[in-house]
């Protein structure tokens, strides 16, 4: 049977002592110093950037003349070499959306150590809970055992770990985990096709008129509580504060455990989406999302000093909706989770979706009566319903269409002929957008 290399995660999290801790504070601190000296070393010439060898170079150099850098392992400063030139090559790439490399900012960076080597790290398990793990002039330190691991836990020798990561979170240091394995290449799904709508009233609409949603707020009412008494004193201890002068211990103590708050918030709904996604990837074989370009869906409505924006405040209530659904986290997870599974996820065009019915596949002015009611002006059809699972049944109506299956949303015959915009007065109709050309798999 074909075998296929899959690379996945596993994080957990470290018991560290004070001592532990600020020794891999320093070590990410010196990580990110050595980025902006790298940064700095590398884009200094005058029309040409440094090579390979020239960076490994003034690496070396730096370690002998600067002692503090030593601090950092010889084989995380490579893997800061490494990681830099990569950050390159996604800038240089056209169909990689990554942004050109810059400095990094100490409070605003990401704290992450890298050990390349997985012989360097020597996993064993203590007991049912806790693993060890060696990590380079550290020492042994416990992590949480939340999952077999390849090559550790006996019968699971179908992977390797070929690496780790030390991530700094808000509730302290994780270790992420590089996992391998070969697996055989999964057989078709043969399941149904579906089309999901991501919004924000209804988190997930189905083309099968199923929605999907999770608890309005991911922490509970005594954790939301507290939560604000913390947001009300850190603006307290603020404007208490010197101006010009460093944050003082309990400000940062308080901002802690505000970071540890919303972190939990964020785990939880981690937790929904993979579970949500792994149920949907089980179910169906096709997939079909709308290509929403999420980061100009949340660009700023503020505007210029000449030309200031309108309705700011709304604007920013909305993208604050957007960011906690997460709808482009969604798509990832059902993305690989489908492949894994022999299916796949495919994306299509997303204008004129919302506003298209999918009954008789005309766009006309007004159908969309609210954020969630659909009723359809064309005196034909008069369809009326949930204004999201319309939006879906649209989204699979052009998947069907596009890949020579012409049915709609409901599965019955699709009609004859391009779609039709209508006016809504009786104008003269016009062509609705097709896009089916663009769609991307």
């Amino acid at each position: 049977m074909e075998q296929e290399k899959r690379n996945r995660a596993h994080v957990t999290r470290l018991e560290l002592d004070q001592r532990q801790s600020a020794v891999l504070d320093g070590q990410a601190h010196n990580a990110r110093t050595l980025w902006n000296l790298l940064h700095e070393f590398f884009t200094f010439r005058q029309g040409r950037f440094a090579s390979l060898a020239q960076c490994d170079e003034a690496i070396r150099a730096a370690r002998k003349e600067i002692d503090w850098l030593n601090d950092l392992p010889a084989q995380a400063a490579q893997a800061v070499l490494k990681t830099y030139r990569q950050a390159w090559a996604n800038y240089f790439n056209p169909d990689h959306p990554a942004e050109r490399p810059t400095f990094k900012s100490r409070f605003r960076s990401r704290m992450a150590v890298d050990v390349p080597q997985a012989r360097d790290l020597n996993i064993t398990r203590i007991n049912r809970r806790w693993g060890a793990v060696t990590i380079p002039k550290l020492g042994r330190v416990r992590f949480r055992w939340t999952k077999d691991l390849p090559g550790v836990t006996k019968g699971s020798r179908d992977g390797k770990i070929t690496g780790a990561r030390l991530v700094k979170e808000a509730g302290g240091w994780h270790i992420v985990f590089r996992i391998q394995t070969e697996q055989p290449v999964p057989a078709p799904h043969p399941g149904p096709h579906t089309a999901i709508d991501r919004g924000i009233a209804v988190p997930l609409a189905l083309s099968t008129g199923e929605k999907i949603f999770h608890r309005n707020q991911w922490l509970t009412g005594g954790e939301q509580e507290r939560l604000l008494r913390l947001e009300r004193k850190a603006a307290r201890q603020k404007r208490a504060a010197t101006p010009g002068q460093p944050a003082s211990n309990r400000l940062k103590t308080t901002y802690d455990q505000i970071a540890r708050l919303r972190a939990t918030a964020k785990r939880r709904a981690i937790d929904w989406q993979h579970q949500t996604t792994a149920k949907l990837t089980d179910r169906f074989s096709v997939i079909v999302l709308e290509d929403l370009k999420v980061t100009n869906m949340m660009a700023s409505a503020s505007g210029t000093l000449e030309q200031p924006g309108r309705n700011v405040a709304q604007k920013r209530g909305l993208n604050r909706a957007i960011a906690v659904q997460a709808w482009g986290r969604t798509a990832e997870f059902l993305t690989y989770k489908a492949t894994d599974k022999g299916g796949k996820v495919v994306y299509i065009p997303a204008p004129g979706t919302s506003q298209e019915c999918h009954a008789c596949h005309t766009i006309i002015e007004g159908s969309r009566e609210s954020q969630s009611r659909f009723v359809c002006k064309n005196p034909a059809c008069g369809w009326i319903g949930n204004a999201d699972v319309n939006a879906a049944r649209t989204q699979l109506y052009r998947y069907n269409s596009a890949a020579g299956r012409a049915v709609t949303g409901r599965g019955g015959p699709a009609p004859l002929g391009p779609l039709k915009r209508q006016a809504p007065h009786g104008g003269t109709p016009h062509a609705a957008p097709q896009g089916v050309a663009a769609l991307r798999p």
